[in-house]
């Protein structure tokens, strides 16, 4: 029989240390798992990893998928330090991209420099509304904000299914499920010829920046961490644990709100049903490995981004399945999780006991 024994004082150093254990092990199962494909390792490995970055294009087209995993997770590392568990980044990105690119198709036909900003702040609050909702169930009926959040991200899935389908559906699109293409004042401008870098770069810095001031210096980010960590206290000295609720949802899904209008009107250029290849989903990784820290999720999402780009070169040169990706998202996420289990707690077999011997009856 074994337990899991809570240390005492876990190690700080360990604990920074974690996502670089969590990685080690990712790439030794990860070369194992090549084994087991028939690709050699070391060959696999650099297509996934080295090659990527071989060019200029290649590290714009990080930077072009590390945008949107940066916003979504910064937004999500408020609610994770509150002990709030929203899973439903997806949806709240689907949704921030059809409030914003609504804006974009309905004023199709004119110009100005009014647009695109409208789209920013109706994509900010289309996110803030779906994360709203879920608020709205945890603090009015106690519903597990875990669950919530996930089945909404289907709701809004099958909100733009919808539209793209019917009412938004380009009519000159040869009836393929998308939207017209937003014209020159709703797309987000180039900030470098010959790669996709736009605009939404500059959004993304001033975000990193605005977090990180609110979370070291901040004293509402102190009381939504001490809600999350210490709830008898945080009631004790007065914070309010339904504002630290709404709070925490509503800034999350207004991130994943931007970053949904950041693809649509950068990248993609209109809306179809694949806005994200999973961001909302992996910018939960992203969080986690960047310890929560602002500076730490720029680090860590950057190495997703690493991790699409490199999926994407094994598919076309070791005609491997696009599952690649998950199965490596999903085997970091496991060790960083196991790592952190193991540095909060220790590992202890405790001894069986053995049932008390029968004791002999006596005779009168």
């Amino acid at each position: 029989m074994h337990l899991l024994e809570p240390r005492e004082h876990p190690s700080k150093m360990m604990k920074w240390l974690s996502p670089v254990i969590a990685l080690v092990a990712m790439l030794i199962v990860g070369s194992i798992l090549f084994l087991m494909l028939g690709v050699e390792p070391g060959k696999a490995m650099y297509i996934f990893f080295i090659e990527p970055l071989a060019s200029g294009y290649g590290w714009s087209e990080l930077a072009v998928k590390a945008g949107p995993l940066i916003l979504i997770a910064l937004g999500l590392a408020v609610g994770f330090r509150a002990k709030l568990f929203n899973i439903g980044a997806e949806g709240q990105l689907t949704m921030g991209a059809i409030f914003g690119g609504g804006i974009a198709i309905l004023f199709h036909e004119q110009m100005g420099g009014w647009i695109l900003p409208l789209m920013v702040l109706m994509g900010a609050l289309g996110g803030a509304f779906w994360g709203a909702i879920p608020a709205l169930l945890k603090t009015h009926f106690n519903a597990e904000e875990t669950l919530t959040t996930l089945m909404m991200n289907y709701i809004a899935l099958f909100v733009l299914l919808y539209l793209v389908n019917g009412p938004w559906r380009d009519p000159d699109g040869m009836n393929f499920p998308q939207s017209v293409m937003f014209n020159d004042s709703a797309t987000l401008p180039l900030i470098m010829e010959g790669t996709r870098i736009n605009a939404s770069l500059f959004i993304t810095l001033f975000a990193v920046v605005l977090f990180w001031v609110f979370m070291r210096k901040s004293l509402t980010a102190y009381k939504l961490e001490v809600s999350g960590q210490a709830p008898l206290a945080a009631k004790y000295a007065g914070f309010s644990s339904s504002k630290a609720i709404w709070m925490s949802l509503v800034i999350s899904g207004t991130m994943a709100g931007i970053a949904g209008i950041c693809e649509v009107a950068g990248p993609i250029g209109q809306l179809n049903p694949n806005l994200s290849p999973g961001y909302g989903y992996a910018a939960i990784i992203v969080a986690y490995l960047g310890r929560l820290n602002p500076l730490g999720i720029v680090l860590s999402g950057c190495f997703m981004a690493l991790i699409y780009l490199g999926g994407e070169m094994a598919q076309m040169q070791l005609q491997l399945p696009v599952a690649i990706t998950g199965i490596f998202q999903g085997l970091l996420l496991f060790f960083l999780l196991a790592s952190d289990a193991l540095i909060e707690n220790r590992y202890r077999f405790a001894k069986k006991t053995l049932p008390p011997e029968p004791v002999a009856a006596t005779s009168p």
